[in-house]
């Protein structure tokens, strides 16, 4: 093995633990954060009747692709909601994807892919995320004729 090539896989090896560390930090600085404080308030969720009453919020679904194509999540009654959505395991590649400068409300019908991406997110130095609460159930209430006939008086 040439030297230059020995001096790339040191420099790679020791870039990658590097990556790591701060990884594991940022990830350990979010753990520290979810107290008892934090989940008896509820921080972590919002009803998705309060979320779609935000002014400008992006719907995160974390479905798979298949699941989105058989029960889509469009948002089009609701001008102040954006809606998208990334499977979660295209999140760390379609980051950019997700802004940062509004609230993002995450989606998934169980919770348990929302936890994980929530937490991710906050690792990501994103600040203002919440777990879209109640699965398909809630969701579907919110978006009975009653609150979508409301939410396209107000865009008027």
């Amino acid at each position: 093995m040439s030297g230059s090539i020995r001096i790339r896989m040191i420099w790679r090896g020791w870039l990658f633990a590097k990556i790591r560390q701060e990884l594991e930090k940022n990830m350990e600085q979010v753990l520290r954060k979810l107290t008892l404080d934090f989940f008896g308030k509820g921080k972590h969720k919002i009803s998705p009747n309060k979320f779609f009453e935000m002014e400008n919020g992006f719907l995160l679904d974390v479905r798979s692709k298949e699941e989105a194509d058989s029960i889509s999540i469009a948002m089009k009654s609701h001008p102040n909601i954006e809606s998208k959505n990334i499977p979660v395991h295209e999140i760390p590649d379609r980051l950019n994807e997700v802004p940062n400068d509004k609230p993002v409300g995450v989606f998934c019908p169980a919770n348990v892919r929302s936890a994980i991406v929530y937490a991710y997110l906050l690792s990501k130095g994103l600040s203002d995320v919440r777990i879209i609460d109640g699965g398909y159930a809630d969701l579907t209430e919110a978006l009975k004729p009653g609150p979508v006939l409301k939410a396209l008086q107000g865009k008027k």
